[in-house]
């Protein structure tokens, strides 16, 4: 009895280690697709001061980052011949009320940066 839960000790450490070797010898896939980092600001119209709490929503994908305290956004997407980006106030109050907005953004290179000037709902 002892003899066999010592073999299934063994046999799990030298699969666990074979495989550890396999990885260490041929890596682990690598993204072969070009990635394009897309980044920027979004700032209010009138004040030009940052909004924080602003979707930024890559269209067409379900890919989207929230802006911070200085208004950044970043994310990384495919390569395409170009991104549409949607605007949306998702905090409603709490930062003001600002109206949603789109830009189209070429796709002639790997990094691109936008900056936003979002207008207050009236």
């Amino acid at each position: 009895m002892k003899n066999s839960w010592f073999r299934k000790v063994l046999g799990g450490l030298s699969f666990t280690s074979a495989l550890f070797i396999f990885q260490a010898c041929y890596g682990t896939p690598q993204d072969i697709e070009p990635d394009v980092h897309l980044e920027g600001k979004v700032v209010s119209g009138i004040t030009g001061l940052p909004i924080k709490g602003i979707r930024v929503v890559l269209d067409g994908h379900d890919q989207y980052d929230t802006t911070n305290d200085s208004g950044a956004f970043s994310m990384y997407t495919y390569f395409a011949n170009s991104y549409k980006l949607l605007f949306q106030d998702i905090d409603s109050s709490e930062n003001g009320t600002f109206s949603p907005a789109d830009t189209i953004i070429p796709g002639d290179n790997d990094y691109a940066f936008v900056n936003i000037r979002l207008n207050p709902l009236k």
